[in-house]
């Protein structure tokens, strides 16, 4: 019994994102994602300013989650983002900034609310504040995880100094220096799939979609990295296009990753409820 139960989810996920179309709505959220992630850096970058952390502890910790030629792109952008005046950025473009850099997040929840078959109800005003509350939180995320994986190894270490286990911590902290993004990556997913459709969601509804994106993003990346770096031809074919063309391309593969992960939940809670 329940491994027909089991059948009938994965043919109704299969036909679900066939009749949604998800890798080409991937193509349309790379779109969204291109317009918004550079005033996302901005953005982040001008707060990360009136933090302890700077420019080189993000590029560090970017640099072991994102495909090599794909951290390339990111590190100008930021390198070139550092050099202008950030206290003017924040203090007279916040608002444009923050609501350009939330049109990914808007049209996510589109898409997402596309999987689930339902009709939008809210208001043009609560989805945009949906947006920028979600840019927030994000930027939030990235900072605490930043913020932990550079200062929590120093705070740690002295904690467990004093105990005389200092040995112990850093054996733990192999180990916790991954864990710690992966566990913000899979709050970020789900915060974003409770959000996203305009349906009363609990997070037992959304949290094997978050699991999937988390794993699936981490996966994808590391993957397309190794095919970049050993297989892909993108520099002889596109010359010096080719970083932003791989840049694109990971994009889109994030993106069809994230709405795979919402098919997932709109299929199982579709299905439940039947």
């Amino acid at each position: 019994m329940q491994i027909m139960q089991s059948k009938k989810v994965l043919f109704h996920f299969y036909q679900q994102t066939q009749r949604n179309e998800v890798s080409a709505t991937g193509a349309q959220l790379s779109y969204y994602f291109i317009i918004s992630i550079f005033p996302f850096f901005i953005f982040l970058l001008t707060l990360l300013d009136y933090t302890p952390l700077t420019d080189q502890n993000t590029l560090q910790q970017l640099s072991e989650l994102l495909p090599t030629t794909v951290f390339a792109v990111v590190e100008q952008i930021v390198l070139e983002i550092s050099k202008a005046n950030n206290a003017s950025l924040l203090s007279f473009g916040i608002l444009g900034t923050i609501w350009t850099a939330s049109r990914g997040t808007y049209a996510l929840i589109r898409s997402i609310n596309k999987a689930y078959a339902t009709i939008e109800s809210r208001s043009f005003l609560k989805l945009n504040m949906i947006g920028i509350l979600a840019t927030f939180a994000l930027a939030m995320a990235i900072m605490f995880s930043l913020g932990l994986m550079v200062f929590g190894k120093i705070i740690g270490a002295a904690v467990f100094h004093s105990l005389g286990m200092e040995t112990f911590f850093f054996y733990l902290w192999s180990y916790l220096r991954y864990l710690i993004p992966v566990t913000i990556i899979f709050l970020t997913f789900s915060m974003l799939y409770l959000l996203a459709p305009s349906l009363p969601l609990r997070f037992r509804d959304v949290y094997l979609g978050a699991v999937f994106s988390t794993l699936g993003w981490i996966i994808s990346s590391q993957l397309f990295a190794y095919y970049v770096n050993n297989f892909g031809n993108f520099f002889s074919t596109y010359g010096s296009l080719g970083g932003i063309i791989v840049f694109l391309v990971w994009l889109y593969i994030s993106s069809v990753v994230i709405l795979l992960g919402g098919e997932i939940n709109a299929a199982l809670f579709n299905h439940s409820n039947r």
